[in-house]
């Protein structure tokens, strides 16, 4: 199942937003929770998350929906179901968040190659707080291109993009206040190569 932005409510997960998102996510969500509550036996993940689904695309009168909420909403069928012990141990998940590079460092007013590793630093961290355990990042040759301030990307782009694809394969999300250890995050090149870490 794949949402799209005319069928099913936008996400909100932290400031970001997300149009597009399959049913994965709210699997792992449930399933995560079913384990917590050594539940591991629960048939119902299926419809759960059909249940779901059908809410968000028949019933939810939001256009922009905060995880949060709907986190709050699946506790409500769950502990309806009689299912309280997976209830009090389901924790937010968010759908895979795009984050484009360029946008951010516009965003953050980030003029210097200096600034960008701490304020990448912080995105990945309010992310995880949000609920992102997997995070696809964008516009990376864009965003070199514009902080060594030139049209063509060269061997100083090239040097800086690796950088980049350095500090994500180096973050550790244990030393932060994530779901869990398993963090996943995309370095999207262009022609949408990815190149994944963890």
């Amino acid at each position: 199942m794949i949402a799209l932005i005319g069928n099913r409510p936008v996400i909100q997960v932290g400031r970001h937003q997300v149009s597009c998102y399959d049913s994965q996510w709210l699997r792992d969500a449930l399933c995560r929770a079913m384990h917590a509550a050594d539940r591991d036996d629960f048939p119902f993940v299926d419809e759960i998350c059909q249940g779901i689904f059908h809410y968000l695309e028949n019933k939810c009168p939001l256009r922009l929906l905060p995880l949060p909420a709907l986190y709050e909403k699946m506790r409500r069928m769950l502990e309806h179901i009689g299912c309280e012990n997976i209830a009090q141990q389901l924790r937010p998940l968010a759908p895979p968040v795009q984050v484009s590079l360029l946008r951010l460092l516009r965003e953050n007013d980030c003029s210097f190659e200096l600034a960008l590793f701490p304020m990448l630093h912080r995105e990945i961290d309010e992310l995880c707080s949000a609920g992102a355990n997997e995070i696809r990042f964008l516009q990376v040759r864009e965003c070199t291109m514009e902080l060594r301030g030139t049209q063509k990307f060269d061997k100083h782009c090239q040097r800086l993009q690796h950088e980049i694809k350095q500090f994500l394969q180096a973050y550790d999300p244990r030393s932060h206040m994530t779901q869990s250890s398993t963090l996943i995050l995309h370095l999207f090149e262009e022609k949408s190569n990815t190149v994944p870490f963890k």
